[in-house]
């Protein structure tokens, strides 16, 4: 009774401050809407303990709930994504267990290892199922905000080899090669010899598979390798959605690895996700919390001036950095429908809790772009200390009026 008090309470509060399309029905039959018209989110509670999750429904309280099976909610991935963030900022303040949480993780060869193969080695054909054919799983560029995803990563893959003055026959190294897109693309347009580097067991063997079809392997080698481990000098390189990975306070040594790694005329792009929060901490209301239980174990976001100073103490001197938060959220979101739209083969392969935990995890990081909790950037370097012959007059070598190099 004491719980069913609480949550009549709760349902009146929210009433008087929210009209959103939820409908919340009960373990004893009733329904509980929250707006005239038809609801497009429905949370069932199954029994009287389950209230317990709307009592106090941080984003890792209701995900944990919906991915365990405590509560039932049906509806599509952004409107449940949407109702959910209303409830949160209706119900809980910013602050104590629910704020922007500053987490500090250690990390080694082996913790990495393992972060990365849990999220990654799910199967091939999982992701499959909700990227594009290249299978380049990062944010895309839509140059005119009309391409389809397909046109939007290649676009995304041009954008980046352009950003790095990519020439004929020069080295390439990249950090994090996924599947191996961005190196196959660079052998085929820049004749250049790539080294591309994952812990991935899946993405190295089908990289493999991928790149000795194209009839590249002269060109392109694919390495399970951990960046620690990389030795000699590369004219370019770059690392695309991998820094993530590395933790906050590693930063300055990871930036220091790839000075090391880099030519003396080299130049260096790196692509990733950064906080808004000015002291490292986690999206509001939970989100981090879990994204780290369920989806990227010791993945650590930094702010964009700590990244940009942790590159300066690893002797890189940045001298372009791009904000491209607009175009993750729109790769968010249509990945999100790839997902929905392939349901139940997604079922098929990773089970019905991992489909719940990326049902839900697709569509919050596409809020979450939208939102400015989260942005991503793409910043070039080069190599702190030296002469100013090396930097380009403008950015025109980015955005070309010529044909692409064949």
């Amino acid at each position: 009774m004491f719980v069913q008090n609480q949550l009549s309470n709760w349902v009146s509060g929210i009433r008087q401050q929210l009209t959103i399309p939820l409908r919340i029905e009960l373990w004893n039959g009733q329904q509980v809407d929250f707006s005239s018209e038809a609801p497009r989110v429905t949370i069932r509670l199954p029994n009287v303990s389950a209230a317990r999750y709307l009592l106090t429904p941080s984003l890792s309280n209701l995900g944990t709930a919906y991915v365990e099976g405590a509560i039932e909610v049906k509806g599509k991935a952004k409107d449940m994504i949407a109702v959910v963030n209303a409830l949160a900022r209706s119900t809980l303040k910013a602050e104590g267990k629910f704020s922007r949480l500053v987490r500090t993780i250690s990390h080694s060869k082996q913790k990495d290892a393992e972060a990365i193969q849990y999220h990654y080695d799910v199967s091939n054909e999982f992701y499959q199922q909700f990227l594009d054919p290249n299978m380049v799983y990062s944010c895309a560029y839509f140059e005119n905000g009309d391409e389809d995803l397909a046109t939007a990563q290649i676009k995304k893959i041009d954008h980046i080899l352009r950003k790095i003055d990519l020439r004929p026959g020069q080295t390439l190294l990249d950090i994090g090669c996924g599947w191996g897109a961005l190196v196959m693309r660079a052998a085929r347009q820049f004749n250049a010899r790539c080294v591309g580097i994952t812990l991935s067991e899946n993405q190295f063997a089908l990289a493999t598979e991928r790149v000795r079809a194209a009839g590249l392997d002269h060109l392109v080698e694919i390495r399970l390798q951990d960046y620690r481990d990389v030795q000699g000098q590369f004219d370019r390189i770059t690392s695309v959605g991998m820094f993530e990975h590395v933790g906050t306070r590693h930063l300055p040594e990871y930036f220091g690895i790839i000075h090391r790694l880099l030519a003396p005329e080299g130049v260096v792009m790196n692509h990733g996700i950064t906080t808004t929060d000015t002291d490292n901490g986690e999206t509001p209301y939970g989100g981090g919390e879990f994204i780290e239980k369920y989806v990227f174990p010791h993945g650590e976001l930094a702010h964009i001036g700590n990244v940009l100073k942790a590159m300066q103490q690893g002797a890189l001197e940045v001298f372009d950095v791009e904000n491209l938060r607009k175009h993750y959220a729109r790769t968010c979101s249509i990945w999100t429908d790839n997902f929905e739209a392939q349901a139940e083969r997604v079922r098929t392969l990773a089970g019905d809790k991992r489909y719940r935990i990326w049902h839900v995890y697709l569509a919050g990081c596409s809020y979450g772009f939208e939102q400015d909790w989260i942005s991503l950037y793409q910043i070039v370097a080069r190599k702190a200390g030296q002469r100013t012959a090396g930097l380009p007059w403008s950015r025109q070598h980015m955005y070309p009026l010529r044909a692409q190099p064949v």
